[in-house]
């Protein structure tokens, strides 16, 4: 059965990124995608779970052997109490090895790369696990995701796991579920890999989850070497997803229509869906006008629901630090200390977030459509 949902894009959509992250598949190592809402993860995580992509940059990955890249979306959790009781932890734990082994199911039916023995028992430890009837169904998840795993090790399979809305599992489930996922990965360490797309490092979301993090080191340090940051599109991407919406809704814009709404969404694929399809709304979208009165339709656009609840999506996604670095710089006279080893750290994050350019002697908020809306809550707050 084919995991691959959603509109087919471009072989080089991404390309910098996509080639990374198959260069470290092909060397059976783990990734941590870092990216702000808005940047198009959805489109990044399905395009490096197209099998055409994959055969394109791994040609000749695992000799031809099976190769599966599974995202696994958090929200198909069924609900958990956060009890902490053994029992309460044990079942946490069973409902991340379901999640996961069902969609080991779904990437691999039919099964053709089985035998019809190894199918069977494949199909029966996935029944088994999911056998509420047994007393210790909680207890025995690891085990038959074990087995599981292992009738496809055994064929030289590799498989990664993309972990979406990775913040959420942290949330959801107990450290002993991440510290099994290493030790099956230790097993299999050619044949397992994970993939976790946050929109802040693991190190800070598990300090701003409470999360001890010598308990989750075995687990996180399997990421440390391959961070890589998402940002926005670039030139050619975001060209190509404009003109998709400009086919798929019919419409026609000059160039220079076109040109401003890259440069005022900062080519975040969730601001300029939502800023396109606000353009007609704009009182007045010309040549003259782009020229002359760019800011002021720049906040035209924030003001329409859809673009700020795609800005919001970024405002949520930062630290505390990070909010209040970004309204200093929004104002005309920013008060910060660039001597100081934390304001370095906060501004080097939003450097790589890609929310914070050096434009000569002048430091700027990206994209204009976001420090927009930044400037609308002071202006909110201050009333």
């Amino acid at each position: 059965m084919n995991n691959q949902r959603g509109r087919t894009q471009s072989m080089e959509f991404r390309q910098q990124e996509v080639g990374y992250v198959m260069e470290r598949w092909r060397a059976g190592e783990s990734c941590s995608l870092v990216g702000v809402g808005s940047v198009g993860k959805s489109n990044l995580l399905q395009h490096l779970s197209n099998e055409t992509v994959q055969s394109f940059y791994m040609k000749d990955v695992a000799g031809g052997k099976p190769f599966k890249a599974i995202i696994i979306d958090p929200s198909m959790l069924g609900p958990l109490s956060d009890t902490s009781s053994a029992d309460n932890i044990a079942l946490r734990c069973w409902s991340g090895y379901e999640l996961m082994m069902h969609r080991l199911f779904l990437a691999f039916y039919p099964f053709s790369n089985l035998t019809a023995e190894d199918a069977r028992i494949f199909y029966d430890t996935y029944q088994a696990l999911q056998d509420g009837t047994n007393p210790l169904y909680a207890y025995m998840g690891l085990r038959y995701f074990e087995l599981g795993l292992e009738i496809f090790m055994k064929q030289g399979a590799h498989i990664v796991f993309m972990f979406d809305e990775f913040e959420e599992m942290l949330r959801q489930l107990p450290v002993k579920f991440f510290l099994t996922l290493r030790g099956l990965r230790d097993a299999n360490k050619r044949g397992i890999s994970y993939l976790t797309f946050t929109r802040s490092p693991l190190p800070q979301l598990i300090n701003e989850l409470n999360i001890e993090p010598l308990a989750i080191e075995p687990f996180a340090e399997l990421f440390n070497d391959n961070i890589i940051y998402v940002g926005p599109y670039n030139e050619v991407d975001a060209r190509n997803m404009v003109l998709d919406l400009i086919k798929r809704n019919n419409r026609k814009y000059e160039t220079y229509a076109i040109d401003f709404l890259l440069w005022a969404t900062g080519r975040y694929a969730g601001i300029m869906r939502a800023s396109f399809r606000a353009l007609d709304t704009l009182s007045a979208l010309d040549a003259n006008s782009v020229m002359t009165r760019s800011e002021q339709l720049v906040y035209e656009l924030v003001a329409k629901r859809a673009v700020r609840v795609e800005c919001e999506t970024i405002w949520k996604s930062l630290s505390d630090e990070e909010r209040a670095m970004l309204v200093e710089f929004t104002g005309s006279h920013p008060k910060i200390d660039p001597n100081r080893y934390e304001v370095q750290q906060i501004f080097a994050s939003l450097q790589q977030k890609q929310l914070l350019k050096v434009q000569g002697n002048r430091v700027l908020v990206d994209p204009p459509v976001f420090q927009a809306y930044i400037r609308s809550l002071q202006t909110a707050e201050n009333r």
